[in-house]
């Protein structure tokens, strides 16, 4: 049968149009194939089995200037190539294990610590990676990268899965870093059973040894240098023997001139009988001391303190007091009580605790002394009231940081930016305190703040706002900060007059820092009989 011409002429387009799809198809098939083979030729043998790369153990400088930031940020760098291929295969590990696919997440992880390995030799040896020591591990951790991308292992699927990988973990570690902070507070705020033996065990020698109470008898030499203002007057607030035995011993050791250093301790009536146990027991080369506890203070009540009056409060009682879940959005930092306590705001009554005296050198009890102190005796204060080492060298320990610049009080009156400075070694000039009326102006602000509106946290904001305007900046060699909690330089510890180790991390505790410790530990003698029977070390 013949074929009509328009018959034939579709079947001819059909059999040019199939033509063209079978030589399309050869072309990118023989493409594909010669990718392939150029693949595999870069990156040599691809078995199953992944052996280790041998990597070589020394080899001759490239570079004698060779430096890692400059190799990592170029953009031939191996080193970065390899840096990004770990970052890749860390996201397909978690997604390969999420989909059971432990095979290719066994493979991935095996490479990933060859390609560690490699990156770590060439850190050690100072001289950058070339591509003959990297192709390698380059060609196998790109097909292995190459095979999860064909798993539809891709960068989208990657960002979902490792956002809700991150969710998940917020979730878990939010109230792991609550437990944690408040086990850290617990552990700070407990006195070890080590130094509640040796209180316990110096009270009843206090109560039972009458030499004791002899020694303690002044003489007329002894009461003249406790108000004597030609000596070198310091002064601690403490319920701490252990930790006040250290800030008197390392003052003495350190002073150029001990037999003029008066030292005035206040505790409290539970500690008065250990402290004053403790201090007449020991010498301290010549260095006098006082103990006195705060409880005789008759003027100290609630009339006159705004703190005494707060205690007496049923709200601020349970605030700080109950250990209820009231108030649950507030961190335990800032209801811990000792910020109430009265030897932590027996700071802003020197000039009343001490009448006769003019100028006083107040130190915490969580301070070590290397340096002489007497030149801060005769420190020029330019008319202020309170000598300190400034804390703005960061902007967290400005003003704003903690006061509440959004209460009508502090808008427009205080400096939000103006410079934080420390408690913990500050020179007083109680002369212009009681001209100025300084506690006065603290009792103001204590008073503002009885909702605790303005701060919530300790004694150190109220004593920003009291010694606004009336504060010396002094050398910031005189007092170290930060040894109770983050690392500090150590040309600064070895140039710092007083080391402080303030925040939670005291000298005396088990969550003490290590490193440091050994600053504290060399005031103590740890052989003395008393603290060998309390198991001090």
């Amino acid at each position: 049968m013949r074929t009509r011409p328009s018959e034939f002429r579709t079947r001819s387009m059909n059999s040019r149009r199939d033509s063209n799809i079978v030589l399309s198809l050869t072309i990118c098939g023989f493409l594909s194939f010669i990718v392939f083979f150029l693949f595999l030729n870069r990156s040599g043998s691809i078995g199953s089995s992944h052996k280790p790369i041998k990597i070589n153990e020394k080899k001759p400088l490239l570079w004698d200037n060779f430096n890692v930031t400059d190799e990592m940020v170029s953009l031939n760098s191996i080193t970065r190539q390899l840096n990004d291929q770990i970052n890749l295969a860390k996201g397909f590990i978690v997604i390969a294990q999420e989909n059971n696919n432990i095979e290719l997440a066994t493979d991935l992880t095996a490479q990933l610590h060859i390609t560690q390995a490699l990156l770590s030799d060439s850190a050690t040896r100072s001289d950058p990676l070339t591509m003959e020591e990297a192709e390698q591990a380059i060609g196998h951790m790109g097909f292995l990268i190459y095979k999860a991308n064909q798993l539809n292992y891709d960068i989208a699927t990657m960002i979902v899965k490792m956002q809700e990988n991150l969710e998940s973990l917020q979730q878990q570690v939010h109230p792991l870093s609550e437990k944690s902070l408040k086990h850290g507070q617990v552990a700070a705020e407990e006195i070890p059973t080590s130094l509640y033996c040796l209180g316990v065990r110096l009270t009843q020698r206090w109560y039972t040894n009458p030499n004791y109470n002899k020694k303690q008898k002044q003489n007329a030499k002894v009461a003249n240098k406790l108000e004597n203002n030609n000596l070198y007057h310091f002064c601690v607030f403490s319920d701490n023997i252990l930790a006040t035995s250290v800030v008197v011993n390392s003052t003495s050791l350190s002073s150029d001139d001990p037999d003029r250093v008066v030292f005035h301790i206040v505790t409290d009536e539970v500690n008065y009988a250990s402290m004053k146990a403790w201090f007449s027991m020991n010498l301290y080369h010549g260095v006098t001391i006082e103990v006195q506890k705060f409880e005789d203070f008759s003027w100290l009540d609630a009339s006159y303190v705004p703190v005494l009056r707060q205690l007496q409060d049923s709200e601020t009682q349970n605030y700080y007091f109950s250990g209820s879940k009231v108030d649950t959005k507030t961190p335990i930092k800032y209801r811990n009580p000792k910020y109430l306590s009265m030897l932590n705001h027996l700071r802003f009554y020197i000039p009343e605790v001490f009448p006769s005296l003019n100028k006083v050198v107040f130190l915490d009890d969580d301070v070590v002394v290397q340096k002489d102190l007497s030149p801060l005796f005769s420190v020029d204060l330019n008319g202020n009231v309170n000598g300190a080492v400034e804390t703005c060298m960061e902007t967290f320990h400005r003003y704003h940081k903690y006061l509440n610049y959004s209460h009508p009080l502090m808008r427009g009156h205080y400096d939000p930016d103006a410079c934080g400075w420390a408690f913990g070694m500050n020179v007083f000039d109680l002369v212009e305190w009681r001209r100025k009326n300084v506690t006065g102006i603290y009792h103001y602000w204590q008073e503002k703040n009885i909702d605790r509106t303005l701060w919530k946290l300790g004694t150190l904001p109220p004593g920003l706002l009291t010694f606004y305007g009336l504060t010396q900046p002094l050398d910031p060699r005189w007092h170290v900060l930060g040894l109770g909690y983050t690392t500090v330089d150590s040309l600064l510890i070895e140039e710092g007059a007083v080391l402080h180790f303030n925040g939670n991390s005291k000298p005396w505790l088990k969550i003490g820092m290590g490193k440091y410790r050994t600053l504290w530990n060399r005031y103590i003698d740890y052989s003395h009989p008393q603290l060998q029977q309390c198991d001090v070390h």
